[in-house]
């Protein structure tokens, strides 16, 4: 660990965009020491009972939330009609919203945990940040298809959008690679996966938020994003928000992102949890 002891600036950027964010495991799969929390902790500037202590705080924040919306009547009803005994492997092939520890990916695993009897399930959180469709399809195969899945979302598209700050006249990913990518995991998803895929669709960001954020060299336009959405919304299988609404009717609601206005407030994962639990409620299982 830095013996350099970090101002509460750095701490604050530490907590909120860091630590919550970033798995060496993930972003080292290769290197055998990936797995030593004494060396992500060293890497972060922090020691392992405080990086220990982060993990269990953003934890319990899932499932205190997980908790909360276990009071909610439609919820409830909702758990009742969901397509699963209790023993499935779900995989979440996402990128930082999806990696973040609090992610609407960890209410999940806690909201079930709590409600299923004898629960056996096997959750993957396969969200790495920042991942654009091309370098999510790269690891595909280490990442999702190797936990042989009962059911798969992809959440998926955000990044590919960006607009760099030194190259604003494009996005890093043009539009058709994005289509091709998405196509290319529906189709191995629908040859290898029983159930149908749940697809979900990019939330809009607050642009202001994030372009005056100097953790961020990059800018995302909301008819760009729009254009991403629309890909998705036309998948076959269950949809999870098709028209993007969940962070807010007309405007995204700022109380659901973190000060960025690109990642996600606890209040926005659980909005993105009720979504999912009424795709999963009606989704059309394969025959």
């Amino acid at each position: 660990m830095s013996k350099e002891k970090l101002s509460d600036e750095e701490k604050g950027i530490l907590e909120q965009f860091i630590i919550p964010f970033y798995h060496i495991e993930k972003k080292l799969q290769l290197f055998p020491g990936n797995k030593s929390k004494e060396a992500e902790a060293a890497l972060l500037g922090i020691s392992l009972d405080e990086l220990e202590t982060y993990r269990c705080n953003l934890e319990e924040n899932a499932k205190q939330a997980a908790l909360e919306l276990l009071k909610e009547e439609e919820v409830i009803d909702l758990i009742d009609k969901l397509p699963f005994d209790g023993e499935e492997t779900i995989v979440a092939f996402g990128d930082s919203i999806t990696e973040d520890d609090q992610s609407w990916f960890s209410i999940l695993r806690n909201l079930l945990e709590i409600s299923f009897e004898k629960p056996a399930f096997n959750f993957i959180n396969s969200g790495v940040s920042y991942n654009t469709t091309s370098e999510a399809l790269r690891r595909m195969d280490r990442d999702v298809l190797i936990h042989n899945p009962d059911w798969v979302f992809v959440a998926l598209g955000t990044f590919d959008v960006q607009r760099l700050n030194i190259a604003s006249d494009r996005t890093l990913i043009p539009l058709s690679e994005t289509w091709e990518n998405l196509n290319t995991i529906s189709l191995i998803l629908d040859d290898q996966v029983e159930n149908p895929t749940l697809w979900m669709t990019p939330s809009p960001v607050i642009s202001e938020l994030l372009d005056s954020n100097p953790l961020y060299e990059f800018s995302i336009e909301a008819q760009d994003l729009e254009q991403v959405r629309q890909l998705v919304s036309g998948k076959t299988g269950g949809i999870v928000d098709p028209k993007g609404l969940r962070m807010g009717e007309g405007e995204p609601k700022a109380w659901n992102y973190l000060s960025d206005g690109l990642h996600h407030s606890l209040s926005g994962h659980v909005n993105t949890v009720r979504e999912v639990l009424r795709t999963l409620a009606e989704v059309k299982i394969k025959s």
